[in-house]
């Protein structure tokens, strides 16, 4: 498992509410989310709910990633290490980065996470080219067929076949026996914790605690012992 570089992402919307948008991205919002949005919901309460899951309308504050190492008594480590800014195009160069280095040192990379391959990785990849950012090797996958690309996706294992499955990180923790991150803060709060409270280092904490529990799901699919909290080392 040297090669997976475990990843968790946490966006908001670009705007905290509706009526700061201009008139014609509040137009651009209404066709977008038309047919899709139960009627009776306005679209100031459409927009709350999910402007920040929309690669178009929001916009990454932190990107938590992580890697397996064995320490000298070769049990099983987790490094974690987390890139969070106000200005999501030094974010995205400093994953970038991040990435580079790692295929650098380990000579491959596949990404792991919980639905990455619905979320994660394709927001990643289209809120950089909104930012006119270039993709790194790892993430040129536009030409690749599916089995081409390599991830580890902690949903899909879960799914066996079943394409109408979904599971929660939440639910699949608790279902494998694995100390959940559930705790006083949820995904459905980081924008108003971002917004709000204006407490980014409490959204970087939670994204951390999605990626251990994440690495613990995967060792559970390899049936290995969980980590250990002493050997989970958060990087500064």
């Amino acid at each position: 498992m040297t090669d997976l570089l475990i990843i968790d992402i946490e966006t908001v919307p670009q705007s905290p509410h509706f009526d700061e948008l201009s008139a014609e991205w509040q137009s651009l919002w209404i066709d977008k989310i038309s047919k899709t949005v139960p009627e009776g919901i306005t679209p100031e309460e459409s927009y709350k709910l999910r402007a920040g899951i929309l690669a178009e309308f929001g916009k990454i504050v932190c990107i938590s990633t992580a890697y397996f190492y064995e320490n000298e008594d070769k049990q099983c480590c987790l490094r974690i290490k987390s890139i969070y800014n106000e200005d999501e195009r030094a974010l995205l160069k400093s994953f970038t980065e991040l990435c580079d280095k790692f295929c650098s040192t380990r000579g491959e990379v596949m990404f792991a996470g919980h639905n990455i391959r619905e979320f994660d990785i394709p927001y990643i990849c289209r809120r950089m080219l909104i930012n006119s950012l270039p993709l790194p090797g790892c993430l040129q996958l536009n030409d690749k067929k599916p089995w081409e690309v390599r991830m580890f996706d902690t949903m899909q294992w879960w799914k066996f076949g079943d394409y109408k499955n979904y599971v929660s990180l939440h639910l699949l923790a608790n279902v494998l026996g694995v100390p959940s991150s559930k705790g006083d803060m949820d995904g459905s709060m980081v924008q108003d914790v971002y917004y709000i409270e204006n407490d980014l280092k409490r959204i970087v904490e939670y994204c951390q605690k999605d990626v251990s529990v994440t690495a613990n799901i995967i060792l559970r699919y390899k049936n290995m012992p969980l980590l250990e909290e002493k050997n989970i080392v958060v990087a500064g």
